[in-house]
């Protein structure tokens, strides 16, 4: 087994058994919901956004879903923490190439920890579970009303 495939594991293993930034935020600014009804993953999505400098202060998730899944919006919670709005959505869309394109380029050692999950790209329909949480952080920072669903 290669090292980047046990490394794959053991992220996935640790992030779904003790999943960072896991719980209901009672006060937020943004929220949204995702559901993968394939995975039957659920998840919803809370920010607290400084208006002032639209910088994420506090994020957390809350839901259940596959060990993918929620290994997936820990991490994202782990990045995202500080970040502004637009750095926000400028990781969204590296995640979101990592997860479809081989040709990625490699942007810097605070996202070497996404790249682990590239191992979900060797099982297809695993790539939805992975990408849910990041769809629907998509959502929350546009402020749809409509739930993320990975069937839409």
């Amino acid at each position: 087994m290669s090292d980047l495939r046990e490394l794959y594991q053991e992220v996935i293993i640790d992030h779904n058994k003790n999943p960072r930034n896991c719980y209901k935020m009672n006060k937020c600014t943004h929220q949204a919901e995702g559901f993968n009804p394939l995975c039957g993953d659920q998840i919803t999505l809370y920010l607290d956004i400084n208006t002032e400098n639209n910088i994420i202060k506090s994020i957390s998730f809350n839901g259940k879903g596959c060990a993918i899944s929620t290994a997936s919006a820990s991490l994202m919670t782990e990045i995202l923490l500080n970040k502004s709005i637009k750095q926000a959505e400028e990781i969204f869309q590296y995640f979101h190439d990592l997860m479809i394109s081989s040709d990625v380029l490699r942007v810097g050692a605070d996202l070497a920890k996404l790249e682990v999950l590239m191992g979900v790209r060797e099982f297809p329909s695993r790539v939805k579970c992975a990408t849910l949480p990041w769809h629907t952080l998509n959502a929350a920072l546009h402020q749809k009303n409509e739930p993320v669903s990975t069937e839409s």
